[in-house]
Order: structure tokens, then C-alpha cells, then sequence
């Protein structure tokens, strides 16, 4: 991947030294504040490859932080009865995947927080909503944090530090999860369309890849496959039955 960046001044907290770090790649061009953490991002492949309007997002400084700092470790909750009854094996504890008791009106859910693949910066938060007795709620029950950038994301099940030369993806979490009986580190691109444009990661000579065994899951995968079979290994898993993810192959 040909990246570039540069330091400028923030357009939020002013000439401070030039806080503002600004990247652009394949996706387009991020800039992000390390003073205010400030984000700005135009991403160029989101329509059919016309450059699409510029978007301003928010801080992860403020709910999301004021959330993920609400959040608890796994162990012992909702969160991590739900993914025992999905098959899944059990991130390390205390990192990106967390659970958020509920409050008020707001249900308990199974937090995870959205980083970019690249600099790890922390941009958007993702929800499980879960009723009571550990299982999803009827309703919506994954949500994404409004107005963060979710574009170039993906959630570290597994720390950095736990990555040396191969990587696996997957969408969803639970998919993740279930796949890292066998394989680990593992992370979630969130959908299909992060895992399009999943990065190359420098020093990463082997990735494996588990799709969704449905169209926008499939094509996603190639495609991915495809970009990273220039660099490295890339090896793509899908489950046989039409319509299922790993975690379906896991739990039957």
C-alpha cells in the first residue's frame, strides 16, 4: 500500500505545533487531530470510484470514550455468557471487546471497540444489544456508534502485540470468535465493506480470511484475497451451506 502523511495544524484547536496527522492511501485521505482527536476522512472508493463528499466525524473523546470507559472486562457477564452460548472462544480478556451493563433505558450490550487497521487510533464503538438472559435482543440488535467513522475500521480481538507475521479477519465478531478455535490472532472488519478494503499491514506474510457464505460476504473476500495475494499468502475459508458464516459451521 503507497501511504503518505503529514503533520498540519487542526482546524479545531488551532496552530498548536501542527497536531493534525493527515494519511492518504487507497482508502483516501483520514486526518486525525492528536490534540482533540479531531477526524476528518474523504474516502475515495465509497462510489464507484467518484470521489465521495467530504465527512466530518466525531471524537472518540467524547461519548464513546465517556462509554468505553463505563465498560467492564468479559469475564463474569452477559457478554461472555452470550458468546459461550454462540461457540466462541473468549478473546483475551480486558481488550477491545467489553461489556456495558445496562442504564436506564439503554439495554446491556457487548461493546467493541472499532480502531483503525493501520494507525490503531480508536474511532467508533459497536454494540450487541442483550436482553436479560445473555441472548440478543429481538430488535436491531447491533448498532454502530452514530456519526463516528467506521470506514477503515476493524475491532482487535487480539492485540497488536499478538500479531507477528499471519493475521486472520473475519465481519462479524462472533464469526471471529468461533474461527479462533482454530485460528488465532483474529480480528473483525465490522462488515463486508471494511473487509473490501482491508489494508495491507506491513510484515504480515500470511492472511486467512473467513467469509460469509452470501453474496456481499463472498465478493468482499475475493476481493480482498486478490489485493493481498501481491504480498503474501492469503487463504480464503467459506462455509459450504449458502447463507452461513463459521460460527454457524462451529455451533451445528
Amino acid at each position: 500500500m503507497n501511504r503518505r502523511t503529514v503533520r498540519r495544524a487542526c482546524p479545531n484547536c488551532g496552530p498548536k505545533n501542527k497536531p493534525l496527522s493527515v494519511t492518504t492511501d487507497e482508502r483516501g485521505t483520514v486526518s486525525y487531530c492528536h490534540r482533540c482527536q479531531y477526524t476528518e476522512a474523504n474516502n475515495t472508493i465509497a462510489v464507484m470510484g467518484t470521489l465521495v463528499e467530504r465527512k466530518s466525524y466525531r471524537p472518540f473523546h467524547d461519548l464513546a470514550s465517556h462509554l468505553w470507559q463505563s465498560s467492564q472486562p468479559l469475564a463474569g457477564s452477559l457478554a461472555e455468557k452470550y458468546l459461550r452460548s454462540r461457540s466462541c472462544r473468549l478473546p483475551p480478556m480486558d481488550g477491545d471487546l467489553r461489556f456495558l451493563p445496562a442504564r436506564d433505558e439503554r439495554p446491556a450490550a457487548m461493546v467493541a471497540r472499532v480502531t483503525d487497521a493501520i494507525t490503531a487510533e480508536p474511532i467508533s464503538l459497536h454494540f450487541t444489544r442483550l436482553t436479560a438472559d445473555g441472548s440478543k435482543v429481538p430488535d436491531s440488535p447491533k448498532r454502530l456508534l452514530a456519526g463516528h467513522r467506521k470506514a477503515g475500521g476493524v475491532i482487535r480481538l487480539w492485540p497488536d502485540e499478538a500479531v507477528t507475521v499471519g493475521l486472520s479477519i473475519s465481519e462479524g465478531v462472533e464469526t471471529a470468535l468461533a474461527a479462533a478455535h482454530a485460528f488465532t490472532p483474529i480480528w473483525s472488519t465490522v462488515d463486508a465493506g471494511n473487509m473490501t478494503t482491508f489494508p495491507i499491514l506491513a510484515g504480515i506474510q500470511a492472511l486467512t480470511i473467513f467469509a460469509d457464505n452470501d453474496p456481499a460476504g463472498i465478493a468482499a473476500a475475493r476481493t480482498c484475497a486478490e489485493r493481498w495475494a501481491s504480498v503474501a499468502e492469503a487463504t480464503l475459508v467459506t462455509p459450504d451451506e449458502p447463507g452461513t458464516d463459521i460460527a454457524d459451521v462451529i455451533a451445528a
